[in-house]
């Protein structure tokens, strides 16, 4: 009989000291420090049992920090975070100095270490969701709590995405999406509503029912900004929402365009080549895709957070809100077989510039293809 393989220890733990006021996106700064620790694989520690060995990362639990300030404090030890008062409210030391720094941190006195501020410590460029915004470190009070909330939600929108959601969604989401926390109601539960919607514009295009199909469709692309959003500042992301969340968004969008085709062809005006058409919006979404997902293995940065001629083509490339702009506008003047036609003209187009974008960047000297946003 052999005994299971015990896991490893964590080589790094984390505590939250201090006390904690009010609440944000519905928990304590306190719950969301530990929320983070768990997400960064951080190990639980009490002051007063410490092993000897692992370094431990002290985190004042009257700030509300970014994720990326714990994540790159614990991957340096003997550093203190400072606000931009220079006051310290989280250091990184050696589990022997824990309890004397813990103390220290309460009191608002100097620690020893480099002294390192947000940005100089995680930096302002989030690769992931291309943007360069400074990491939030803020100490949450009663007047602070609305301000911190739009801040983390502001660090929670992708810097480079479509016209809708980067100038229509921001205000209505950031409501929805407190509501949604406050009544606890989590990410993966708002992706499935989405689905749902994504099903039933699919349904409502076919049959011919396109104002109804898009009001589901709208509706539905609202959503996909919540959940993410709500995940993100809540810090209740997971592998298998992102998988959901990211699927649903990637597979849908061809079978809406193809349900949009079988429902106009028994219209009063159905399309000449509904076939030429179908495989013109399909084709052409599939290869860029491709495209986007070849760039991004060939030269380890998204296509659209190249330059800054990339990352505004991303407003207005044939995705899937876009497009719906061109159906809603020839919907409403009672031609969606045009608003077809315009989306097909629109793909053909978008793919042309993609192409070029990747022969771009295979001429480009080695070590060139880097996102501007991250000079």
């Amino acid at each position: 009989m052999t005994n299971a393989p015990r896991e490893a220890a964590p080589t790094t733990l984390a505590i939250a000291v201090g006390a904690s006021d009010g609440r944000i996106w519905g928990i304590t700064p306190k719950a969301r420090l530990e929320r983070t620790f768990r997400r960064l694989g951080l190990g639980d520690a009490d002051l007063a049992d410490l092993p000897a060995g692992p370094g431990v990362v002290l985190a004042h639990a009257a700030w509300v920090f970014d994720e990326s300030l714990i994540r790159a404090l614990a991957a340096r030890p003997e550093t203190v975070l400072v606000d931009d008062t220079g006051r310290a409210v989280a250091v990184h030391v050696a589990s022997a100095g824990a309890a004397a720094a813990a103390r220290a941190l309460e009191a608002g006195e100097s620690l020893d270490g480099q002294r390192l501020t947000a940005i100089e410590l995680a930096g302002a460029y989030n690769s992931a969701l291309r943007k360069r915004e400074p990491p939030v470190l803020e100490r949450l009070t009663a007047q602070t709590v609305r301000p911190v909330e739009k801040r983390l939600f502001q660090g929670s929108y992708k810097g480079v995405t479509d016209l809708v959601t980067k100038y229509l969604w921001p205000t209505p989401a950031r409501v929805v999406t407190r509501w949604c926390a406050l009544a606890g109601i989590t990410p993966n539960q708002v992706t499935f509503a989405s689905f749902v919607l994504v099903l039933a514009a699919l349904y409502l295009f076919w049959i011919g029912q396109f104002g109804w199909g898009l009001a589901a469709a709208w509706v539905m692309t609202f959503l996909d900004t919540v959940d993410g959003k709500l995940a993100r500042v809540t810090l209740q992301s997971s592998p298998l929402g992102n998988v959901f969340d990211h699927g649903i968004d990637l597979i849908h969008p061809p079978f809406w365009w193809w349900a949009w085709v079988v429902g106009v062809q028994a219209t009063a005006h159905p399309l000449a080549q509904p076939e030429l058409i179908l495989a013109v919006v399909v084709g052409g979404y599939v290869a860029q895709r491709l495209l986007e997902g070849i760039f991004l293995a060939g030269f380890k940065v998204e296509m659209h957070a190249w330059r800054p001629f990339d990352s505004f083509f991303r407003l207005i490339t044939a995705r899937r809100n876009p497009n719906l702009i061109l159906l809603t506008g020839a919907t409403l003047a009672g031609r969606p077989d045009v608003g077809m036609l315009l989306v097909a003209a629109w793909t053909g187009a978008s793919l042309a510039v993609h192409l070029v974008q990747c022969l771009q960047a295979w001429a480009a000297p080695r070590g060139a293809v880097v996102s501007w946003l991250s000079r």
